[in-house]
């Protein structure tokens, strides 16, 4: 049990920050893809 515990008292903070990662790789390609949105709807 003690050994559970200490896993998850490691995992967590890698957790947490992974998903912050995630979330702003998400908004980048978001950020990107209005890019080329607008791009295309200003060549039309």
């Amino acid at each position: 049990m003690r050994k559970f515990l200490l896993a998850v008292m490691i995992a967590a903070p890698l957790l947490a920050a992974a998903c912050n990662t995630i979330a702003g790789i998400g908004e980048d390609v978001q950020a990107a893809g209005k890019a080329v949105s607008d791009t295309a709807d200003d060549t039309k």
